[in-house]
């Protein structure tokens, strides 16, 4: 899997945006691997539908904490693609390690089912079942007298289609 970011941000109280994309190689699309997902470190923001964060409100209230963060998803393997974007936190600093750190985590969850699922090699079985000696042994005679005696037709005052062997009832 290959992943791809880039963080971008205007200048002034402009929240930075996070663009990101994933692409399955074409054997990871043919494993059909489970959509592996991990909570990232990327803390989600209050008000995230706003592009931009004044000072004093939201992230940059001295007290804000996160308590929520954002989930990070490999791509279905059907489709084999994921691009998606989020605002992060507004930073002073403009450092954010825990972008590198969530995708690398998701990678290393996800290599691991890989891994696994890999190992599970591909089957190709055919079976055929035939009658089995006994029972040929028990129906080859029964089978031969009925062939021979229909060579030779029913005897004389029996009707045709009815066996010669049926027992007659006393009457």
């Amino acid at each position: 899997m290959k992943i791809d970011w880039q963080i971008t941000k205007k200048r002034g109280n402009f929240r930075p945006i996070l663009k990101y994309a994933m692409v399955l190689e074409s054997f990871e699309r043919k494993l059909a691997v489970q959509a592996v997902w991990v909570k990232s470190l990327i803390p989600q923001i209050p008000n995230a539908g706003h592009s931009y964060c004044l000072p004093g409100e939201n992230e940059r209230h001295p007290l804000w904490m996160p308590s929520e963060f954002h989930r990070l998803q490999v791509p279905f393997f059907k489709t084999g693609e994921r691009r998606d974007f989020l605002r992060l936190p507004f930073r002073e600093s403009g450092q954010y390690p825990e972008v590198e750190a969530s995708f690398v985590s998701l990678r290393s969850a996800y290599e691991t089912v890989v891994q696994k699922v890999y190992g599970q090699d591909s089957i190709d079985q055919e079976g055929r079942l035939d009658m089995s000696s006994e029972t040929k042994a028990c129906v080859a005679a029964k089978v031969t007298a009925d062939r021979l005696l229909n060579l030779f037709g029913p005897p004389a005052g029996v009707a045709a289609g009815t066996s010669p062997f049926m027992e007659r009832k006393a009457g």
